[in-house]
């Protein structure tokens, strides 16, 4: 661990946590539910993602044996607010049919093994790339693995600290490598950047009302240390 690094992303989640409070993230009833919104929200805002889910609530779908029996034209019309409803119905009836055959439906099973193997098996399913990955093993899982999304990226390349590499296990290792491996401390963080990025740290940065402004490297009095 870096212990320059650990002090200053302590810092700017502490002043995050401060000014905005606890984010509790996932929006979800139940582990199982986690997962389907993990997959929905693919290119999509939350808001649409929680009609869709409704969708499948109200019709008795919202279950992996459902979502494997159900027609995936029907699938795709109930989750039609999501947005790219055809390709999201055959990513949910494949996660659906792996979860089925390789962990019989349990996520007992699922989540009681190695992580690292489990996120391996993850990313073999058809749609599930590292974000979806990591936010099921994190948010249904509560395991430690930190998700990396694109106000993540955003805001550590305007801080300076961005990885040579620039892939997502780079960005990734900045946190996992930097902080505690607590998935309650992952869980919030990344909420937290989430919640800065849509409201401050925009393509078109509003820097002056961000509450990491001034000082959060614990030495600058002149304004915000990011690369904006």
């Amino acid at each position: 661990m870096d212990e320059t690094l650990n002090r200053l992303l302590t810092n700017i989640y502490r002043r995050l946590l401060a000014h905005f409070g606890p984010q509790h993230w996932w929006p979800a009833s139940e582990p199982f539910e986690v997962i389907v919104g993990a997959i929905l929200t693919q290119s999509t805002a939350w808001t649409n993602v929680e009609k869709a889910i409704a969708n499948l609530k109200a019709t008795g779908k919202l279950s992996p044996e459902a979502l494997r029996h159900l027609p995936e034209a029907e699938l795709a019309a109930l989750i039609h607010p999501a947005g790219y409803y055809n390709v999201k119905a055959r990513r949910l009836k494949a996660f659906a049919g792996w979860f089925g055959e390789r962990y019989d439906d349990s996520l007992e099973k699922m989540f009681s093994g190695d992580i690292v193997k489990l996120r391996h098996e993850l990313l073999g399913v058809y749609g599930i790339g590292e974000e979806t990955a990591d936010s099921i093993i994190l948010y249904a899982g509560n395991k430690p693995f930190f998700v990396i999304d694109a106000y993540t990226r955003r805001i550590i390349d305007r801080f300076g600290l961005s990885p040579r590499a620039k892939n997502y296990a780079a960005y990734q290792a900045l946190f996992s490598e930097n902080l505690p491996p607590y998935a309650r401390l992952f869980n919030e963080y990344h909420a937290l950047l989430v919640r800065l990025g849509k409201e401050h740290c925009r393509k078109r940065p509003v820097c002056q009302s961000c509450c990491l402004n001034r000082g959060v490297r614990g030495s600058e009095s002149n304004g915000f240390p990011c690369a904006v």
